[in-house]
This record gives structure tokens, C-alpha cells and sequence, in this order.
């Protein structure tokens, strides 16, 4: 699903227009990278936590050319799903 998509729907379930409901995903997502890239963690209660990890530098292969190559330290988001999302994506019908 993409921004546009997303905010469509929201469109489509909601009173306000397209235009506000895609200003509004602009402004949760903006707000939530900001979050993230204080370090901060998010929690949506019900559907689940983004936090941020540090990985270190590594040594790793070139798939291609089997070189040996230096990967650098990175800064990555992790989801974890709340139980209720993993309830609802594994319900059985």
C-alpha cells in the first residue's frame, strides 16, 4: 500500500477530503521519523512498537565477486507487532 493509497482509504472511512487526509499520513509519518531519529521509541497500543537499534560494523562478502568488504555501523528501525495485530493476521477462517 502506498502513501496515496493510504491516504485514499482514509479519505473513503473518514468526513475529510483527500486532500487533508493526505496532509494528515504526511504529518504522522514526518512526526514519527522525527521520533525515530531522536532514538525514541513508538508504541501504538494495539498494533504495535518501532524502535530503533544500532548494528555494528561487520565484515561481509561481495555475493558477485566473493571479495571481502567492510560493512559500516548503521542505525535500523525494528516493528514488532503488538499481539493483537499477530491475533488478527493469523486468525483462521
Amino acid at each position: 500500500m502506498t502513501r496515496k493509497e493510504f491516504s485514499e482509504m482514509l479519505g473513503e472511512k473518514s468526513l475529510f477530503s483527500a486532500s487533508k487526509c493526505a496532509e494528515f499520513v504526511e504529518m504522522v509519518f514526518e512526526a514519527m521519523a522525527e521520533t525515530l531519529e531522536k532514538g525514541e521509541k513508538i508504541k501504538i497500543t494495539g498494533f504495535g512498537n518501532f524502535v530503533v537499534r544500532d548494528k555494528a560494523a561487520r565484515t561481509g562478502r561481495n555475493p558477485l565477486t566473493g571479495e571481502k568488504m567492510e560493512i559500516a555501523a548503521r542505525r535500523v528501525v525494528k516493528f514488532k507487532p503488538s499481539a493483537l495485530l499477530r491475533k488478527t493476521l493469523n486468525k483462521v477462517e
